[in-house]
């Protein structure tokens, strides 16, 4: 019998862990409190259900290649930096395609998460939902909390009515350029060192799951596919190569990731190129470069018979000179 999940949240998190859940098996139920998919970035106008919600104008500061699901790449003619509502899409695709929606439950909200009396023998987990004022209770055995960082808004700004008023930028300046300064003489620490570096954190992952590709292995059996991993970007299809959650389709996903990434900058309608190019255009594009080649070859010729021509006359005796010169 399948082990029973629930997933709560079903943006960006909830939705990729419903579908490892349905790769391994097993059978989860999502709780989503909105009646749509997508968490913050389903927008809207308004915030009645007090959940973050994406502001209208926002744009992606992380390119699509890097910000995708490992095994469900965006459409080529996606933008690489794209506003909210196309990154919504695209969650909507993934969950169409994988057919998650079924196991989401909308307008429910999650009221708690309690231990079972046996929780020591079968580990399992009392779930209490509310559903348009109904409450249900269902027995899991694992819960997977997806509802994110930005659920609710951490600004108190009715406790703190000062917070809504911006300072100066010349005030904000002179801060930071203290705090630079204090940073230097060792008074503050610069926390940003403390940052991991994104490759390396992921490969210690992958390492510990067993889907960190092997370069030599790959240069031995693909050298194409290696030298694009290797020097490369590190998109997120390389830790579908090989290992658990192994995806047929990673090795053409990194192959063809350049061309979904140029696509959407190529905007113009150019002539079609497989057309026979006229006499006038070959002389145009070949005639500059052949005209200045041949200049050089005359120049460096010259150069070349008079050098050859003073060697000889440094060793040729001074009868065969005078001959050369008559």
């Amino acid at each position: 019998m399948a082990k029973k999940v629930a997933v709560i949240g079903a943006g960006v998190s909830g939705l990729s862990s419903i579908k490892c859940c349905v790769d391994e098996d097993l059978e989860p139920t999502c709780f989503e409190r909105s009646d749509d998919i997508g968490g913050l970035w389903k927008f809207t106008e308004s915030s009645k259900d007090g959940m973050t919600r994406v502001y209208k104008s926002l744009v992606t500061n992380v390119c699509k290649e890097m910000s995708c699901y490992s095994d469900f790449p965006f459409h080529e003619d996606y933008p690489n930096f794209m506003n909210h509502e196309k990154f919504w899409d695209y969650l909507q695709e993934f969950a169409e395609h994988f057919d998650l929606l079924k196991y989401i439950q909308f307008k429910t909200t999650v009221c708690s998460i309690t231990k079972r009396p046996d929780f020591s023998e079968t580990g399992q987990w009392d779930v209490v939902t509310e559903t348009e004022g109904k409450q249900n209770r269902a027995v899991f055995d694992a819960v997977m909390v997806c509802t994110g960082h930005f659920l609710n808004p951490h600004l108190p700004l009715e406790a703190f009515p000062g917070l809504c008023k911006i300072p100066p930028s010349q005030k904000l300046m002179m801060e930071a350029t203290e705090k630079e300064q204090l940073i230097k003489r060792g008074v503050f620490k610069d926390t940003s060192k403390d940052k991991f570096d994104y490759i390396a954190y992921m490969d210690d992952i992958a390492a510990c799951i067993g889907t960190k590709p092997s370069i030599p292995l790959l240069f031995l059996k693909d050298p194409r596919l290696a030298w694009e991993v290797f020097f490369g970007p590190c998109t997120p299809y390389q830790y579908r190569l090989m290992g658990p959650g192994k995806w047929d389709g990673a090795r053409n996903a990194i192959l063809t990731q350049w061309d979904r990434t140029l696509k959407p900058l190529k905007t113009r309608i150019v002539p079609d190129s497989s057309k026979p190019a006229s006499m006038s255009h070959y002389l145009k594009a070949w005639g500059a470069p052949v005209l200045l080649a041949s200049l050089l070859l005359i120049c460096k010729s010259s150069l070349f018979l008079k050098l050859v021509r003073d060697k000889l006359q440094d060793r040729m005796s001074p009868y065969l000179v005078s001959l050369w010169r008559g």
